[in-house]
């Protein structure tokens, strides 16, 4: 079937989310298909994916690790994951409802002519379109993107935005085994790298809503890793330029 599409979610303790995005990303016109990565939640989000798994036989995967091991890592193998696979796009997604369903399906019509490589759900290309969220927390992802712009060049508005479609070339060229970051330094580590390799990129327009269920996974730690990993990147792609893989691995 030409045209596949998997979107990829990572989970850790999504019990209370996990089955109604199954069922909303299943109910989209299209036959995108899901790939749970869960790292080991300890509240049950793998079994209710198998349990699922019945009802959607070819278009429910569940990919789950021993421990929880960092956003970055749990993409990293959904990637490889897919490249072993003919999925022709590869999104990335919440499991929290921060990122609406129905939107994959505009991601998807921003990438499915080739016109662009890469299209990411923002939250700042027509103002702030943000819910729920304390302003404190608005500022710091707002100007975090300026911050990256500023250091990096980046030509992203959303720079470290988690709502993405990628044509399976660009995971194809980006030597993942190479990406550094897990944290949120992970999303702008794989938009700057795509942007340096010459893919096209693309910003969408989005309303972000914040969880209403479950607990959010941000931390100081993953803050601190993203503001220092963008002075890494500029260094590096100053005394390393990148390339494409030309490996054909994986």
């Amino acid at each position: 079937m030409a045209n596949r599409k998997l979107v990829i979610i990572p989970t850790y303790n999504e019990l209370e989310n996990i089955g109604d995005m199954v069922q909303s990303v299943m109910e989209l016109r299209g036959d995108f298909e899901l790939l749970v990565i869960d790292d080991g939640s300890p509240d049950g989000t793998a079994a209710i994916v198998k349990s699922l798994q019945a009802n959607y036989p070819d278009r429910l995967h569940l990919l789950e690790r021993k421990g929880k091991s960092g956003l970055g890592t749990a993409y990293i193998a959904g990637f490889k994951w897919a490249l072993e696979r003919p999925y022709d796009f590869i999104f990335e997604m919440d499991c929290d409802f921060s990122h609406n369903p129905k939107d994959l399906i505009h991601l998807y019509d921003a990438v499915k002519e080739r016109d662009f490589d890469l299209a990411i759900g923002s939250r700042y290309i027509t103002g702030v379109n943000v819910v729920n969220w304390p302003m404190g927390r608005v500022l710091m992802s707002y100007f975090a993107s300026v911050y990256v712009k500023f250091v990096t060049g980046l030509p992203v508005k959303d720079a470290t935005a988690g709502f993405k479609c990628y044509h399976r070339s660009v995971l194809e060229g980006i030597k993942l085994d190479e990406i550094k970051f897990i944290g949120y330094a992970f999303q702008i580590e794989m938009k700057f790298t795509t942007w340096k390799l010459g893919f096209k990129v693309k910003e969408v327009p989005i309303i972000f809503t914040d969880r209403t269920k479950g607990t959010s996974k941000m931390s100081s730690k993953i803050f601190k890793e993203a503001v220092l990993g963008v002075i890494w990147m500029k260094i590096k792609s100053i005394f390393s330029p990148y390339k494409l893989n030309q490996s054909g691995s994986i």
